[in-house]
């Protein structure tokens, strides 16, 4: 059985707050990133989208920056955004809320006028961006002690 669910721009601040809870309970609980570096300045600035059920039950979140936020990640190509902090809830892999999530921030970055989506994927999620589309490029790095690669894919 499926859960429906819908993703929408979280341009409120429950929205965001569900999106947070979301990442906390992803890379906080699960991952055990430290809390300190898993939310930054970027968040301010950023596009963010949400994934939740009928009932408002979040199920996953991430995040597009874009403009001058994105040229400081991106290698300073204003052109390119960068899609980050993907994480969907445990309960809810497997129904296609992280493809879901993806192409609503790609959808965001083409609506801007950007001509491609970086992002840092973790090497364990390589398969799952390939299938979307991206590319890997440069060597594996750490990541708050986690294996990442970098992607890019044009729009």
């Amino acid at each position: 059985m499926s859960t429906p669910y819908t993703v929408r721009i979280a341009d409120d601040p429950a929205d965001r707050e569900a999106c947070f809870a979301v990442r906390k309970a992803v890379f906080v609980v699960e991952q055990e990133v430290p809390e300190d570096i898993e939310y930054d300045a970027y968040d301010a600035v950023a596009l963010h989208v949400l994934a939740v059920t009928e009932d408002g039950v979040p199920l996953g979140a991430g995040r597009l920056l874009y403009g001058e936020a994105a040229a400081a990640k991106t290698g300073g190509d204003p052109t390119v955004g960068s899609l980050g902090r993907l994480a969907v809830t445990r309960e809810s892999r497997g129904l296609g809320v992280g493809v879901a999530l993806v192409r609503a921030i790609e959808e965001a970055a083409r609506a801007r006028g950007l001509a491609a989506v970086d992002l840092h994927a973790q090497t364990h999620a390589l398969g799952f961006y390939e299938r979307l589309g991206y590319e890997a490029y440069g060597p594996e790095f750490p990541d708050a002690g986690i294996p990442h690669r970098a992607m890019r894919r044009a729009l």
